[in-house]
């Protein structure tokens, strides 16, 4: 049985992508980046006890202690992500949040509408829409990379609906 949770044989795939949020920093980064403030707030703290300043050293360790947070917090919002599948049956939007709760909407492709929507209440994103329900997706990407993405899963519904495909839904 496939991993998407639809039942049935083997169905073509049309399309199928995987939207993360940008993150520069991977992890290798981020322990560079944290040695070097570690380094130079050593070198500050330093300087400042030896001056007789000692008071000034625990707020040394406490903006590397805010900067780690950040990070941590950074990290996990990087295992958000939406999965936009569109197979023979449906288009599927997977939408996982960092806490790796799942929200699964399912749409009939023979309706679907997309949609650049640059001025959402929710911010720009890329709104799919049938029959009075929508969502949003890729709110966070470019605006580059957003319009690349609406135009490929158009190109994928046109083909879709290209002879021989499957019947519209009745009703």
């Amino acid at each position: 049985m496939p991993s998407d949770g639809s039942t049935g044989g083997a169905s073509r795939v049309f399309f199928d992508a995987i939207l993360h949020p940008h993150r520069s920093l991977g992890r290798g980064g981020v322990r560079v980046l944290m040695g070097v403030v570690i380094g130079l707030n050593l070198l500050i703290a330093g300087v400042f006890w030896a001056v007789g300043a000692w008071p000034v050293v625990p707020f040394c360790g406490l903006d590397v202690l805010l900067l780690w947070l950040a990070l941590r917090v950074n990290a996990r919002a990087a295992r958000r992500y939406e999965q936009v599948r569109l197979t023979d049956a449906d288009l599927t939007v997977r939408r996982v949040d960092e806490r790796a709760r799942e929200r699964l909407t399912r749409f009939h492709p023979y309706w679907l509408r997309v949609r650049q929507d640059d001025n959402a209440a929710h911010g720009p994103q890329v709104t799919l829409s049938s029959h009075g329900r929508s969502v949003g997706v890729g709110s966070f990407l470019s605006p580059e990379e957003r319009a690349a993405f609406a135009l490929a899963l158009d190109d994928a519904l046109r083909a879709w609906r290209r002879p021989p495909c499957p019947p519209a839904p009745a009703g």
